[in-house]
């Protein structure tokens, strides 16, 4: 897991809202760019255009593909906690389909918190 900061217990604590979306944009732009095949200057601006309020459906055109490749990139870089695929498996079809960067940033922080 690639956290920097500690509580007063010294165990790291989750990484601010502000950080996780930082990476977590990058980390979905560098799934775009896989489909894509574009450069990664390309996915540095897909990046910095997603916001909590972005849907992966409508806004950014991810497909169930897609979600796998993410799901694996969260769990490389935050660990087994952060399991996109069991987040899913427990959402509505319609909830999964309105599915936006914001509820993605909220489970990794959520799962994050669960194992401080």
């Amino acid at each position: 897991m690639n956290t920097s900061q500690g509580t007063a217990g010294g165990a790291p604590a989750p990484p601010d809202e502000r950080t996780v979306l930082g990476e977590v944009a990058q980390m979905i732009a560098g799934v775009l760019d896989d489909d894509t095949g574009t450069d990664t200057d390309a996915s540095a601006d897909i990046g910095a255009d997603i916001g909590m309020d972005t849907t992966l459906g409508d806004d950014l055109e991810m497909e169930s593909i897609d979600l796998v490749a993410l799901s694996a990139r969260l769990e490389e870089w935050y660990g087994p906690r952060v399991n996109l695929a069991e987040y899913l498996a427990g959402l509505e079809l319609d909830e999964i389909i309105e599915l936006t960067v914001g509820r993605i940033v909220a489970h990794v922080r959520s799962a994050l918190a669960e194992g401080s």
